[in-house]
């Protein structure tokens, strides 16, 4: 059982994973990319103030129209979507038809939009899966508009805006003092700040990879190489566009951002910059450990033909004599001596002796 455990490592789709790279790699943008179906969906709205907080629960998008010129800052949370819903809030909250579409759609270029007074934000949130080592993300909407957020999400089981949901329970966080620009920016910022956590796991995936290119090299070295190579291409691509979606919202003239707000935008660019630099390290890493489990490979495969050379070597002085003494001619010299065996095979023993002394002598191994 263990060998045959040992011999699945060694078969093409383990080590080359040509599924992972299809969904990797394998995208057309002229395909339109629907979620998933969804049964039931769920609503969460936070409606606040600098004095007061309403958290409230519902099943059905319709329950949340009244969130609109309530005189409070509203953060809606939708958690599954299904096409019917996303038009009546876009149609309720005066979203353009083109940003109902990018929300219904899958496998987008991170991306900031400015329509029709709204602000639409859409980018990955990335989780790391432990057990396959993999880097897992789940595609989400930001809908700025006056006084509301709307956040959509494909996986009602997780997301990374627990930290932003704790904050507006402090009466005295600076979240409850301002407006829906700073809500906006606190859920970016809790997103990036998530990249990094997938990163640490990554590096960590790296260091111990590291190790055993240096200790062990096998079939299996190489395929978690390969493997966690396309997990960097995963973490890269959803890193690098986000850059530019902070850097044109900090651009932006857009009368929903605050010019005090600004600051905090920039704040999270210097993090999403510093997250590319990091996967830009981590490439570069990958591809120095490619280069190393190579050249051990090519270091441990000259080793054994340097063995193979002298061992060869060695052994040529005996089948030359033994070559000579068993040439079928009459007169051959001690052939007919009593000391003619002895002194043959002394010199098929002492010959490799003093080769392997004239070996060491020069440094050749």
């Amino acid at each position: 059982m263990a060998s045959r455990n040992y011999l699945r490592f060694l078969l093409p789709d383990v080590l080359f994973g040509p599924k992972r790279t299809k969904e990797i790699l394998h995208v057309n943008p002229t395909v339109e990319r629907l979620p998933t179906p969804v049964t039931a969906i769920s609503v969460y709205v936070y409606n606040y103030d600098g004095q007061a907080m309403h958290e409230h629960r519902f099943e059905k998008v319709d329950d949340i129209f009244s969130c609109k010129n309530n005189g409070l800052i509203s953060w809606i949370n939708i958690d599954g979507i299904r096409k019917e819903d996303v038009e009546k809030v876009c149609a309720h909250f005066d979203i353009h038809p083109l940003l109902a579409e990018d929300i219904q759609s899958r496998g987008q270029r991170p991306k900031m939009d400015e329509v029709d007074g709204i602000l639409y934000c859409l980018l990955n949130m990335l989780y790391f899966d432990p057990k396959e080592s993999s880097v897992d993300h789940e595609q989400v909407s930001i809908v700025l508009g006056r006084d509301f957020v709307i956040t959509f999400q494909e996986d009602p089981a997780r997301d990374v805006f627990t930290p932003v949901r704790e904050r507006l329970k402090m009466v005295n966080s600076k979240l409850r003092q301002r407006g829906a620009d700073y809500l906006c920016y606190s859920l970016l910022d809790v997103i990036v700040d998530n990249y990094f956590l997938v990163m640490e796991k990554l590096g960590e995936r790296i260091e111990e990879l590291e190790e055993e290119v240096v200790r062990n090299n096998s079939n299996i070295t190489m395929a978690r190489i390969n493997n966690l190579r396309k997990e960097l291409i995963v973490l890269k691509r959803n890193i690098m566009p986000v850059r530019d979606l902070v850097s044109n919202i900090i651009r932006s003239e857009s009368g929903l951002l605050e010019e005090s707000t600004n600051k905090y935008f920039k704040d999270v660019y210097d993090h999403i910059v510093q997250a590319a630099d990091l996967s830009e390290n981590y490439r570069d890493i990958m591809m120095s450990m490619q280069d190393l489990y190579i050249n051990n490979v090519n270091l441990r495969m000259n080793e054994v033909m340097k063995v193979m050379a002298v061992v060869t070597c060695l052994l040529a002085p005996a089948t030359v004599i033994g070559g000579i003494f068993g040439m079928n001619f009459e007169q051959i010299p001690l052939l007919h001596n009593k000391w003619g065996f002895l002194i043959s095979v002394c010199l098929m023993l002492l010959i490799p002796v003093w080769m392997i002394g004239v070996f060491r002598r020069r440094g050749w191994f």
